[in-house]
């Protein structure tokens, strides 16, 4: 029979034995993570504006589907703005890759980046040039413990934002895109102001008149729109 004294010797080993395993597996659990992540634009004539990366834990995004857009959200869908989105999920801890392709990402063209990072989710947006409030996105991706390459599709959103009239005047008009003009609108009036899967654009193939200013044979486009590759090291 053990005495008093060994039995209490022999629980406070056990006692320090399990604090000691779950500090390990909670030391374990927050591990820095090397990302290598290729971006292709996936379209036949849709264009990407500079694009942001972020690494953050769950409790921080970019955006929501089902949620009303943020002001940082709405200058990046509208405009190709980043800035916002890059300093929100920076002042909140997370970390930011900005513009990994130097500029516009072409049709048919990739981008690769390194990303070193402690934290378990990533997300990634670009305004989709020619559209209203369409971008490329990514909303907070679980990042695997487990090494190995990993290949999400990424849709189109829709910021719900602006109404998608499809009229050179609602748009940026950078010089490698060509417009229509004398387009009447599309649309005339927001029809979901929630963040949503975005319809594609319509186009027409009137380019002095007609709905659109976009052309149906350039700019239609359907998801998903570009393909992501991740390797975990």
């Amino acid at each position: 029979m053990k005495s008093l004294t060994a039995y209490s010797s022999l629980s406070i080993n056990k006692l320090n034995f399990a604090i000691l395993t779950g500090s390990l597996l909670l030391t374990s659990s927050i591990h820095a993570a090397e990302l290598e992540i290729t971006i292709t634009n996936a379209t036949k004539n849709i264009y990407f504006t500079p694009l942001l990366i972020a690494s953050h834990p769950n409790s921080q995004s970019l955006f929501h589907v089902g949620t009303s857009a943020s002001e940082q959200l709405k200058s990046m869908a509208e405009g190709g703005d980043i800035s916002g989105l890059s300093s929100l999920i920076s002042n909140a801890g997370g970390d930011v890759t900005e513009n990994p392709a130097s500029g516009i990402l072409d049709p048919g063209q990739s981008t690769t980046t390194t990303i070193n990072t402690t934290h378990n989710h990533l997300s990634l947006s670009a305004m989709l040039l020619p559209t209203n409030d369409g971008f490329v996105g990514l909303d907070s991706w679980e990042i695997p413990s487990k090494a190995g390459t990993y290949t999400i599709m990424l849709n189109g959103y829709d910021a719900g934002t602006e109404a998608n009239d499809e009229l050179s005047s609602s748009m940026p008009n950078p010089p490698f895109i060509t417009f229509g003009l004398g387009g009447t609108g599309v649309e005339t009036s927001i029809h979901n102001n929630k963040v949503h899967i975005h319809p594609g654009t319509v186009g027409d193939t009137n380019q002095t008149g007609g709905q659109s200013d976009l052309s149906s044979t350039d700019h239609r486009w359907l998801n998903p729109v570009a393909i992501m590759t991740v390797t975990v090291k």
